[in-house]
């Protein structure tokens, strides 16, 4: 029986194996980054947006190594530091924290800044680091982040990730098996922090810049990524928060998550349960996930 491994969504065969195998002895000269660009090339193996998939690529080598089916080449250079796994907390920059009150309408129009790969977003990491309960988090895979401002000050900040791969009630909610999850995971787009800073009191702006996000997030992923999304989702730590802004927003309780994490090697609950919310960004959103 020919035996198959999974690695983040794609399939490996026997088949495959031995293909790495040819490609590694026609290459000896070539080391791991190499043989990864090899692969991707060889496989057609790429990003919606055409980059090549190397790191997903090189985990994959990495597995199949230690597992015995492949011999890659002897690490040629080891840094002293991994700068990917050993990254220093955002430095605490000063913003402007003069306090902002009074209604809605007073701040507007916001300027909604996406500042990721911009000279902004050293002030969003730091703005994230020293006052989100969670701290800044660097993102891994597709990701945007958004600073909000009103006449030039900082009054917000909202990032938006890759969703999980594996959440139950989400995927009961859209109708997904496991194969049409892996195919379609990557048109949703995951709100991992909401921030609005601690010295605005503005009733209602929570809502009004969830609001704002949809348009803008789906239009700004499908120009940086070359694909479309049709889902936003999140979670809310109900110990915590009641979600009142995003329900304001039209966004759905989807249902919530089991308390085990991704991680998890049990089925005990290591942490609060978190209430799931989507917003659907298209009337055929099942029908346009399911392809």
């Amino acid at each position: 029986m020919e035996q198959t491994w999974n690695y983040r969504g794609r399939s490996i065969t026997t088949a495959d194996v031995v293909f790495i195998r040819e490609l590694i002895a026609v290459h000896p000269e070539a080391g791991r980054c190499a043989l990864s660009r090899l692969l991707c090339e060889e496989w057609r193996w790429r990003q919606p947006n055409g980059a090549l998939c190397d790191m997903i690529c090189r985990g994959l080598l990495l597995v199949l190594d230690r597992a015995g089916e492949i011999e890659l080449p002897a690490v040629r250079f080891r840094p002293a530091r991994n700068p990917l796994a050993d990254r220093p907390r955002p430095e605490p920059l000063v913003p402007d924290n003069r306090p902002v009150g009074g209604p809605l309408s007073l701040l507007l129009p916001l300027e909604i800044q996406q500042v990721r790969r911009s000279p902004e977003e050293p002030l969003f990491n730091s703005l994230m680091e020293q006052y989100h309960y969670l701290r800044y988090q660097q993102p891994v895979g597709e990701h945007l982040k958004y600073l909000v401002t009103s006449r030039g000050q900082a009054i917000a900040c909202v990032a938006w990730s890759s969703a999980p791969r594996h959440l139950g009630a989400r995927d009961r909610f859209i109708g997904w098996d496991p194969q049409t999850r892996r195919r379609n995971i990557q048109r949703i787009a995951y709100n991992t922090r909401y921030l609005i800073l601690p010295w605005v009191r503005v009733p209602h702006l929570a809502s009004h810049i969830l609001g704002r996000m949809a348009k803008r997030v789906a239009h700004d992923w499908e120009r940086l990524y070359a694909h479309p999304i049709y889902l936003l989702e999140t979670f809310v730590d109900r110990e915590r928060f009641g979600g009142t802004c995003y329900r304001a927003a039209n966004w759905i309780v989807a249902g919530e998550t089991t308390g085990r994490g991704k991680d998890s090697t049990s089925w005990q609950p290591n942490r609060s349960r978190k209430q799931i919310l989507v917003l659907p960004l298209h009337r055929r959103f099942r029908q346009l996930l399911s392809q």
